[in-house]
């Protein structure tokens, strides 16, 4: 489309439906833009348009819509987005200077998306493959049983409770704390895994160190936990390391969909049915990052998943240089406010990675 007076023209059709939701005819983007051209010479443009696969008429004798080649033309030939509002970025900012711990920074961050946008946003749990162990934290329960809580220097809080075969007390606690850390503060994620955890074990059998059933016989006394006690702490924290690495979203905002339903229609159940599939999502996510782009645009049915042929999804990269790669994203109707939105995705991601790189 070279003619430049056919992109203002469906650049302003495109801007009048987002805004009014309407239809639009030659007459209201005369009185609207100035374009410095008839209504007839508008008509003549939005004929071609439609020709083009641009617009479409919805009804006869109406105004006309963007179909979604007209919202991608639009979309690729942005030139000006609008900037966030003092009020925004000091949200933004409280946002990741408010919250060390990863969870609750991601729960703020999607929330305050949805909020921005008034769209579903979605974030997915990053990645961090150079994040190391930074404490374990091992806290008595009832008896037999303790509450093991990996802290990542990314943040990252993982815990399970462990059974244990034995009561341990809390000198015996402070002991079992002292081991678990030495051994794994400190050390890469990627590096932990449960071959390493058998490694250590024939390590220590191998220096001589006393089987379970003599520990437990020989120093019940002085609070010395057994060996298969510290191989079950041992064992709960490759499960803690294993869950870091679990891919996850977390999504914010589905009452804005709803206030939407009437431009989704049929296609409503369909989507909030993909919403309960964490699969579906991070599906969505994966392929978007193979655009390879600093913000990457899906509309209607450019999205590869069915449910979401009647939706627009903007999604960003953040955390690349933290070591933690992952994408945040707005879902929304294909009537969806472009420029605010990409700007709002680009820098909460911007504003997210600066937080994690810190970290």
């Amino acid at each position: 489309m070279n003619d430049s007076r056919r992109a203002q023209v469906l650049r302003a059709i495109v801007e009048d439906f987002v805004a009014t939701n309407e239809p639009v005819g030659s007459k209201a983007i005369v009185q609207r833009h100035t374009l410095g051209v008839s209504p007839a010479t508008i008509r003549n443009d939005m004929a071609q348009l439609e020709a083009e696969g641009y617009i479409a008429q919805p009804h006869t004798s109406a105004g006309r819509i963007p179909t979604d080649l007209g919202y991608r033309m639009f979309v690729d030939r942005i030139d000006e987005f609008k900037p966030l509002s003092q009020a925004e970025r000091r949200a933004i900012l409280q946002l990741v200077d408010g919250e060390s711990d990863l969870d609750g920074m991601l729960d703020r961050t999607v929330r305050l998306l949805a909020g921005l946008t008034h769209q579903v946003a979605l974030i997915q749990y990053p990645m961090v493959s150079q994040a190391k162990v930074k404490h374990i934290e091992v806290v008595g329960l009832a008896a037999g049983r303790v509450l093991v809580v990996l802290i990542t220097d990314a943040g990252q809080v993982e815990q399970k409770i462990v059974v244990l075969a034995e009561a341990v007390d809390e000198d015996g606690l402070a002991r079992i704390r002292e081991r678990i850390n030495a051994e794994y503060a400190g050390r890469r994620l990627s590096r932990i895994d449960a071959r390493t955890s058998q490694q250590q074990t024939d390590a220590e059998a191998a220096a001589g160190t006393p089987t379970s059933t003599e520990t437990a016989r020989e120093d019940s006394a002085d609070s010395v936990p057994a060996e298969a006690t510290i191989a079950r702490i041992r064992n709960a924290v490759i499960d803690l390391v294993a869950a870091t690495r679990e891919e996850r979203i977390i999504m914010a905002g589905t009452a804005n969909l709803a206030r939407s339903g009437q431009e989704f229609g049929e296609q409503m159940a369909p989507i909030l049915e993909a919403f309960e599939e964490q699969v579906v999502l991070l599906k969505l996510l994966t392929s978007m990052a193979e655009d390879h782009a600093e913000i990457s645009v899906r509309i209607g049915r450019e999205n590869t998943h069915e449910s979401f042929s009647s939706t627009s999804v903007v999604a960003a990269e953040y955390g690349r240089v933290a070591g933690s790669s992952a994408r945040l994203a707005v879902l929304g109707p294909t009537r969806m406010d472009y420029p605010t939105t990409i700007s709002a995705v680009r820098a909460v991601a911007k504003y997210v990675s600066s937080a994690l790189d810190r970290g």
